[in-house]
């Protein structure tokens, strides 16, 4: 019975060319790597290592049970304390994913008094909150605002919130959060801002909506993921105490799920001091994307990643595979995963690359994209 329901479906993704197959990692390999999300290169720093094993040492492995049984630790609130100074907002939330955080906090602000507006390219986290949060839910254009405005004037809900990214995923392009925030504040709605590829990145490290003099405001919500700059796991929601408390009280991926473990804590609040510590690095993230869009001639990019265009899934495919044969990692990205529907070479810069590896990587994926092309 499962051969028959499922079978058709696989051969209908090979027929397409966009099958998915796991590849595990090897350790230590020398690749050069520009499809992780270790924006910052700190995942294997000394320090933020050491954080994570002394937290080991110290807690255990887990957390052992969900935030509001025994899964809260001293360093949960460490580190909530501090991602909230360090992104200028009055409190943060962490959750066991960034995943979850956009889960939970759509979710508990939804129902059917909420109109969720949501931006066509958000991330697919926030495509399944929506679905889950009861809500009415419209989509407007990319980076239109103003269809958000008439969305807004013209809806009968008395709660609304406006969905996008700082920085988006696959394109890397930006948001006009300022005329995102004035038009939600206008009409007495909440702006969620993703801020998953702008902690670490953009604003000198501190996001987007920090560097733009959004944080901190009442009706602005952030959320921010760990496993990317931040060289760890989980996700976190920031914005104003009340909506800290009613997360706890309300948002079910929060109260049921077993909290981060105290590992996952320690290596971001370590990763957090480095990049306070060295602010530096976010401009080599800049730098390096820089040098890898005009290497492969393609527009430069607000965030950390370089999006090529490509013929199709299997060249994508194809390129990725010829990339990884000699000496680069880089992602192969395709529907339904890219938002316009174009298979794409998705290249991730990171603080940690060299000029040589960047040049390298260059030829190699200029060499590549030139034999599938």
């Amino acid at each position: 019975m499962l051969e028959d329901w499922i079978a058709p479906k696989a051969a209908a993704l090979e027929s397409r060319g966009l099958t998915r197959r796991l590849r595990p990692r090897v350790a230590g390999d020398d690749l050069i790597d520009l499809a992780g999300n270790d924006y910052l290169g700190l995942a294997r720093d000394p320090r933020v290592v050491a954080a994570a094993a002394d937290a080991v040492r110290t807690w255990g492995t887990g957390s052992t049970a969900s935030r509001l049984v025994t899964g809260t630790t001293e360093l949960h609130e460490q580190l909530e304390s501090a991602l909230a100074a360090y992104a200028g907002q009055e409190s943060a939330l962490a959750f066991s994913s960034g995943y979850l955080a956009n889960l939970g906090v759509v979710t508990a602000l939804g129902g059917p008094g909420t109109l969720l507006i949501s931006d066509e390219h958000i991330h697919a986290s926030l495509v399944d909150a929506c679905r889950l949060s009861r809500s009415r839910v419209e989509v407007f254009p990319h980076n239109d605002v103003t269809v958000v405005e008439k969305l807004l004037a013209e809806r009968n809900e008395p709660h609304a919130v406006v969905m996008t990214e700082s920085v988006f995923s696959v394109l890397s392009d930006e948001a006009p959060l300022t005329a995102l925030a004035a038009t939600a504040a206008a009409y007495d709605a909440v702006l969620l801002v993703d801020e998953a590829h702008g902690l670490g990145v953009t604003g000198g490290g501190h996001g987007s909506v920090h560097a733009l003099g959004l944080a901190g405001l009442d009706h602005v919500i952030v959320t921010m993921t760990l496993s990317k700059a931040m060289a760890s796991q989980g996700g976190v929601v920031l914005g104003p105490s009340l909506l800290r408390d009613h997360l706890i009280n309300r948002s079910r991926p929060f109260i049921y799920d077993t909290g981060l473990n105290p590992a996952a804590c320690a290596a971001a609040l370590a990763a957090l001091h480095v990049l306070a510590a060295e602010p530096d690095r976010p401009s080599r993230i800049h730098a390096a994307t820089a040098r890898l869009a005009e290497a492969t001639g393609v527009p430069p990019a607000a965030g950390p990643v370089v999006s090529i265009p490509m013929p199709g899934p299997r060249e994508a495919v194809a390129a990725a595979e010829l990339c990884f044969e000699n000496g680069a990692r880089v992602g192969s990205f395709r529907p339904p995963s890219t938002p316009d529907g174009i298979s794409r070479l998705r290249l991730t810069a990171h603080a940690g690359l060299s000029a040589t590896d960047l040049d390298h990587a260059s030829a190699v994926i200029v060499d590549a994209i030139g034999q599938v092309s």
